[in-house]
């Protein structure tokens, strides 16, 4: 597996088949109490502290124009939403552009091209940073004139 590829399936961006090297025979069998899996409480903690402070970002790779839903409730909460459509259709795709663009306009928010079939809806309360490198070069640490 390339290390590519390991990065996103760490990310969880794609599926990682190699799980079954990571299969503990402890588990298999349970511990007999019938308990279900339990997340790691630090992950709720973690899920919470990001919300509390308004550090969050949805990612959404849509497979059809039904999961335009998933978009539109994330961008409704303020969630600013990275949508990737590299794996839908271009008439699908097209879809859920227009759908995202309205729900900008109704929102007042932006919608930025990262990449090709890659989109960054914004809320009107966001600011997007340019990463453009002469944009921060007037003063400070690179300015070596």
């Amino acid at each position: 597996m390339g290390s590519v590829r390991k990065a996103s399936a760490w990310l969880g961006l794609v599926d990682d088949n190699e799980d079954e090297r990571y299969y503990d025979d402890d588990y298999s069998e349970g511990t007999g109490s019938g308990d279900a899996w339990v997340t790691d409480p630090r992950v709720k903690v973690a899920t919470d502290t990001a919300e509390e402070k308004g550090r969050r970002i949805g990612t959404v790779t849509p497979d059809s124009f039904r999961d335009a839903r998933a978009i539109g409730e994330l961008f409704r909460e303020g969630v600013p939403v990275i949508v990737n459509l590299t794996a839908m259709e271009a008439s699908d795709a097209k879809r859920v552009v227009d759908f995202a663009a309205g729900l900008v306009f109704g929102l007042r928010g932006s919608i930025d091209r990262v990449s090709t079939r890659v989109f960054l809806l914004s809320p009107a309360d966001t600011e997007i940073i340019s990463g453009d490198p002469g944009a921060h070069r007037s003063d400070g640490f690179f300015n070596q004139s």
